[in-house]
C-alpha cells in the first residue's frame, strides 16, 4: 500500500504543477494511459491471490479515480486561465459607439420622377409604360413624323439591325416617350390622362446632352379641352415642383409633327448672383414643348378626332433636376461617381411631397 500512497503523492503533485494541457496530457498518459503506471498495477491483480485481490482492487480503483478527478480538476482550472488571458488580450469597450456604415442614396432622377408622378397623380394623371425598343410606326408612323424629318436619319437616331435580306423598317431605340402615348389611346381609348415617364435615346452628347436621357411627356383627352387646360395644368405643375407660390409661362409658337397648334414653353426665373430663382426676375427659361394633339394622330390611335381632343406636353426630367437642384452637368447623371452621388443623392425616407397642395 505504500507503494500507492508513494504513486498517487507523485502524480497529484505533478499535476498540480502542470503548467499547460500539453504537459497534462503526458501526466495523463503516464499514469491512466495503457502504459501507465497506474495500468501496469492493475494488470498485476491477475497475479494475487483473492485475498490480496480483494484489497488491492479497491485501492487501485480509488487511485486511479482520484488521479482523473485530479486530471479534470487542473484542466477545467488551465482553460479559466487561459479564457481569462484571452479576453484580456482581447478586450472590447462595447459601450463605445458603433462604427457609421454608408448607406446608398437615391438618385436625382429617380427623385425627380417620383416627385412628378406624385404632382401628376394629384390631378388626375396614371402612368403609362411602354418598350424601349420601339417599331418604327409606333415612334414615328403613328406621330405624324413624316418620313424626310431629320429625327428618321441615322445621324439623329439609333436604328437597330435587321437581318440580311428582311425589308421591314427597322426598330429603333425610341426617341421619345410619345410612343407610349399611342399605346395607351390604342388600348384605353377616350377619354384618358397620362404621364409617360422613361428612358430615351438620341445621337447627342454634351455638357447639356446625353445619348440616353430621360422625359416624362403628358396626355389629356377629352370632349372639351384646350390650351387653357393646357396651361392650367404646366402651371400647376411648376409651382409644385419647383416650390414657389407663384409662377409666370409664357408660349411660343413652335411645330411639333404630333400637335397643331404647338407651343414651346419658358418660365419667368432670375439668374441674380448667379443663383437659379423661379418666379421672379426678368429672364425667361424654356423648359418644355406642348401643343393640342394632331387629329392624326388621334386617327392613328383609334380615337375620332370629330368627337375628341386634347393636348400633350413633354419635358426632360434630367434638365428640371438640374435646374432645382443646381447640378451643373449632365453627363455626371450616368458617370456612376460615389462622390457625386452621395453630394446630390437623397435619403431613402425622403419621400416626395405637395409643397402647398394642388388648387382644384
Amino acid at each position: 500500500m505504500d507503494a500507492l500512497s508513494d504513486l498517487k503523492a507523485k502524480y497529484l503533485t505533478a499535476i498540480s504543477g502542470a503548467a499547460d494541457e500539453g504537459g497534462l496530457e503526458e501526466l495523463r498518459l503516464a499514469a491512466l494511459g495503457k502504459k501507465g503506471e497506474v495500468s501496469l498495477k492493475m494488470r498485476e491483480l491477475g497475479g494475487m491471490s483473492p485475498d490480496e485481490r480483494q484489497v488491492a482492487g479497491p485501492a487501485l480503483n480509488a487511485l486511479k479515480d482520484e488521479i482523473d478527478a485530479a486530471l479534470r480538476a487542473k484542466k477545467a482550472a488551465l482553460g479559466d486561465l487561459a479564457l481569462d488571458a484571452r479576453l484580456a488580450a482581447e478586450w472590447l469597450d462595447v459601450t463605445l459607439p458603433g462604427r457609421a456604415r454608408r448607406v446608398g442614396t437615391i438618385h436625382p432622377v429617380s427623385q425627380v420622377m417620383e416627385e412628378l408622378t406624385a404632382i401628376f397623380a394629384d390631378m388626375g394623371f396614371s402612368v403609362a409604360e411602354g418598350p424601349q425598343v420601339e417599331s418604327d410606326w409606333f415612334n414615328f408612323d403613328a406621330l405624324n413624323i413624316p418620313p424626310e424629318h431629320p429625327a428618321r436619319q441615322e445621324h439623329d437616331t439609333f436604328f437597330m439591325a435587321r437581318a440580311e435580306g428582311d425589308t421591314r423598317p427597322p426598330h429603333v431605340l425610341r426617341t421619345h416617350t410619345s410612343p407610349v402615348q399611342i399605346r395607351a389611346m390604342t388600348e384605353k381609348g377616350a377619354p384618358i390622362r397620362v404621364i409617360a415617364p422613361g428612358r430615351v435615346y438620341r445621337m447627342d452628347m454634351d455638357q447639356t446632352h446625353s445619348p440616353m436621357f430621360h422625359q416624362v411627356e403628358g396626355l389629356a383627352i377629352d370632349k372639351n379641352l384646350s390650351m387653357a387646360n393646357l396651361k392650367w395644368v404646366l402651371e400647376e405643375f411648376c409651382r409644385a415642383f419647383f416650390e414657389v407660390d407663384h409662377v409666370d409661362l409664357r408660349f411660343r409658337a413652335s411645330h411639333f409633327p404630333f400637335t397643331e397648334p404647338s407651343a414651346e414653353v419658358d418660365i419667368r426665373c432670375s439668374w441674380a448672383g448667379g443663383q437659379l430663382k423661379i418666379g421672379e426676375g426678368d429672364s425667361w427659361m424654356e423648359i418644355l414643348g406642348s401643343g393640342m394633339v394632331h387629329p392624326k394622330v388621334l386617327a392613328a390611335a383609334g380615337v375620332d378626332a370629330s368627337q375628341w381632343q386634347g393636348f400633350a406636353f413633354g419635358m426632360g426630367i434630367d434638365r428640371i433636376a438640374m435646374l432645382k437642384y443646381g447640378i451643373p452637368d449632365l453627363r455626371a447623371f450616368f458617370e456612376s461617381d460615389l462622390r457625386w452621388l452621395r453630394h446630390y443623392g437623397f435619403a431613402a425616407l425622403d419621400m416626395p411631397g405637395l409643397p402647398g397642395g394642388l388648387s382644384r
